[in-house]
């Protein structure tokens, strides 16, 4: 390596050259490589020699590989033709090099490579070549040349040349001066200082590089005009043209990263669309235990992130899942496993059900203990029937039983018996919900008449309800909702719904307040209760005005209750104000850590899931942490991991954004709507009220965001027709594809993208 040349020497350099000399550079449009041409020719010229100097024009768009020729001699040059035997390489561009670049170059020629690299990462290449390196874009970027997107490298890279011939640094600063660039001057006079050199082995001369030619151009005959009837194909392969390329990629859908349950819903919807029920039914079956319970019940989060929301209404996805639960008959099988664990699963709510499902269908012996009378917890003692009938769940249940699951009913555990339990089991799974309704704290809250919603709603489903009169339910959720709405069905006169923030804020299901109000419950919003009162019995509340403060922990304003007070004449109250933690049923030496038991410093093989884990308080957050809270222990017991309960696959992804879908692919569709019964039927009935879709027709609005349907847009759109149908998918062809992208600009659903092509991928076009 030999770096030692003065930067001022009273010589030109002339001495060091052999003339004629011709230059070859290449580069991509944009580069400045003719120019780079020219700047050469002009530093020969204070040396007082002839100079030639042209572009290869006709292909200069941004980013295609260009040409630049310069010769020099110290005799008028008469030559007009190109470059193919160039005893100076320049090449702007790493990724251009190939046979073809070094074609006709011989052994001795100089060559100098724009790069990142260092000199020893050539190692065992280009050794028959007087070889520099330099990396003049990071140079001319520091020094501000071009913009941060397009960099000007050619005045840059002209001071390693002027190194690598041996020319001194004076004479570069004539030229510069000369073309009005002395503004450019300290990025040469940088790569002049930074170039790394190496000269070619001693065996070289004489010798043809490796990978080099004599090539010249030999051309064809001339036919006449009659004989020009032959489709010749494309010689020029513009594949190199480009620094991107299109490709493939699937993308993550809004649906599917709202999903609390972990669904691929866009995978479901699809299936249902192009191949029926059934296999809807798979793909929804692998994470979903409870369809039929949650295409009835689910706040359906799925269908706020929807991007047709953005178009003409969001996909009806929660009544999807509820058509493909109520019209397949799949189970999918019990798998075998050569390591069968025993499970223990306390609580047999949703996330005791789906936890219990997903072990079960992989093979492992589970014991499901609950302490009421049948399975499902608060969807079979909370939620009423006219929203989700008994014999549903009971089809659901019946399809996590007949996996093998043992069931052990009226089964309430004290602090021994589950102190006992892990002894007896591979692992434990604690899945007991939330704890104790809340109450509110104030005067009076414990006349008659005063009682927690949740067990009004379990004894409303045992038929042991009747109401007259005025009823008045404390509380902005679901269960709230519920209450609300089967005192109605119980023979309350008037219902009225006090919550203390404003109905946008209610955080029930929004198509249950819109049928709440339709059935004749009517919302006093922006009030709380301050007391009750009542002489033996309840028969007023006390409401305190409250305004919107600043906000709290969830982003809501904080409710400040006012002393502005009046008063609410009722008959019942009922109070659905939520839960608190989970009861305290450990025993005393437990201690909870990361959603795991432990035993001082031990982690005992005990988990908890579902509302007792996060207090999220969905059916649907529960079911989606019982399923990954179960994979979690199987995976400490199985693969020896940490079993920290982990977000699903790609939850941390990007979704597609409605600004990422073409709309104008697409013709407006509005939503399918669910058949209601009228209120005239539904006060009076606990039949279920949503009949649900009439049929699958909704799954042909999904968008499909993020993968791939084979519309054939890109194929239309491609201006160079270089995509192609191949199998189940599309071939873009790389040596003739320009990197345009047009196919991604147009893709409907964003299952494409562009991508920077590696020194492989271009030399493939070569």
């Amino acid at each position: 390596m030999k770096n030692d040349l003065p930067r001022e020497a009273s010589a030109s350099g002339l001495e060091n050259l052999s003339l004629p000399l011709e230059v070859r550079v290449h580069g991509r449009g944009g580069q400045g490589g003719v120019t780079c041409a020219k700047l050469i020719a002009s530093l020969y010229t204070q040396m007082g020699l002839h100079v030639q100097t042209f572009g290869d024009y006709g292909s200069e768009r941004s980013g295609a590989p260009i040409q630049a020729f310069t010769r020099v001699d110290r005799q008028p040059i008469s030559n007009r033709n190109k470059v193919y035997q160039p005893d100076h390489l320049i090449v702007l561009d790493e990724a251009l090099m190939g046979p073809q670049v070094l074609s006709g170059t011989a052994a001795g020629a100089l060559l100098l490579l724009n790069t990142r690299s260092r000199l020893d990462a050539f190692a065992g290449q280009f050794e028959d070549y007087r070889f520099g390196a330099i990396d003049a874009t990071a140079i001319a970027r520091e020094h501000g040349i071009g913009s941060s997107s397009v960099v000007i490298i050619n005045t840059t890279i002209l001071g390693a040349y002027a190194r690598l011939l041996g020319v001194p640094l004076n004479a570069l600063e004539k030229a510069y001066a000369s073309l009005g660039l002395s503004g450019d001057l300290a990025a040469a006079e940088h790569a002049y200082d930074q170039v790394q050199i190496r000269d070619p082995r001693p065996d070289a001369a004489g010798a043809t590089p490796r990978g080099a030619t004599t090539w010249q151009p030999v051309l064809p005959p001339v036919l006449p005009l009659t004989e020009h009837h032959t489709d010749l194909p494309a010689t020029l392969k513009t594949g190199t043209w480009s620094t991107q390329a299109p490709r493939y990629r699937e993308h993550a859908a809004p649906c599917n990263q709202a999903c609390p349950a972990g669904n691929d819903i866009r995978g479901f919807i699809q299936a249902l669309k192009n191949e029926g029920a059934d296999a809807a039914a798979r793909v929804l079956l692998r994470t979903q235990a409870l369809p039929s319970v949650c295409g009835r019940v689910c706040p359906a989060p799925c269908m706020q992130g929807c991007n047709r929301e953005a178009f003409d209404g969001a996909v009806n996805i929660r009544s999807l899942e509820r058509w493909i639960a109520d019209h397949s008959d799949v189970a999918l099988e019990r798998q075998s496993t050569g390591t069968p664990r025993h499970f223990a699963v306390i609580g047999g709510g949703p996330a005791g059900l789906s936890a219990s499902y997903q072990l079960a269908r992989r093979g492992h012996a589970v014991t499901l203990y609950e302490a009421g009378r049948g399975l499902g917890g608060v969807l079979r003692n909370g939620i009423p029937a006219y929203r989700l009938p008994p014999d549903v769940l009971q089809r659901d249940v019946d399809r996590i039983t007949g996996l093998g699951v043992e069931t052990r009913l009226n089964a309430r555990l004290d602090r021994e018996a589950l102190a006992r339990l892990p002894d007896d089991v591979d692992a434990l799974l604690l899945c007991t919900g939330l704890g104790p309704a809340l109450n509110l704290g104030v005067d009076g809250e414990n006349l008659p008449g005063v009682e927690q919603g949740l067990d009004f709603l379990d004894r409303a489903k045992q038929g042991q309800v009747t109401l007259q009169g005025r009823v008045v339910v404390v509380g902005g959720g679901n269960t709230a909702i519920d209450c609300a709405r089967t005192a109605l069905r119980c023979g309350a006169s008037s219902v009225k719904l006090v919550y203390r923030r404003s109905r946008e804020e209610m955080p029930a299901i929004a198509e249950e307040i819109d049928a709440a109000e339709f059935e004749g419950v009517r919302l006093v919003l922006q009030r709380q209760p301050v007391a009750f009162s009542g002489n033996g019995s309840i028969s007023a509340v006390v409401l305190a005005e409250v305004e919107p403060g600043a906000p709290d922990a969830s982003g809501r304003r904080r409710p400040v209750v006012t002393s502005r007070t009046s008063t609410l004449d009722c008959d019942t109250v009922l109070l659905a104000l939520g839960q608190g933690a989970m009861a305290d049923v450990l025993p005393d030496d437990w201690q909870i850590r990361n959603g795991r038991i432990w035993h001082g410093d031990a982690a005992l093989p005990v988990w908890l899931a579902g509302d007792c884990a996060n207090g999220d308080g969905t059916v649907t957050h529960a079911i989606g942490n019982g399923r990954r809270t179960a994979l979690a222990a199987l995976g400490c017991l199985d693969s020896g991991s940490d079993g920290t309960v982990t977000a699903d696959a790609g939850a941390g992804e990007n979704p597609v954004a409605p600004g990422q879908i073409r709309f104008s692919h697409f013709d407006v569709a509005p939503p399918h709507r669910d058949k209601e019964s009228p209120p005239s039927v539904r006060r009076n009935s606990f039949d279920e009220c949503n009949h649900g879709l009439a049929g699958p027709e909704e799954a042909e609005r999904c968008f499909s965001c993020g993968q791939c349907t084979h519309c054939d847009t890109c194929l239309i759109y491609c201006p160079e027709g270089v995509i192609a149908r191949a199998g189940d998918g599309y071939r873009i062809d790389a040596d003739y594809c320009k990197g345009c992208g047009m196919c991604v600009a147009e893709c409907p659903r964003s299952a494409m993208e562009m991508h920077e092509k590696n020194k492989q991928e271009v030399m493939s076009c070569l």
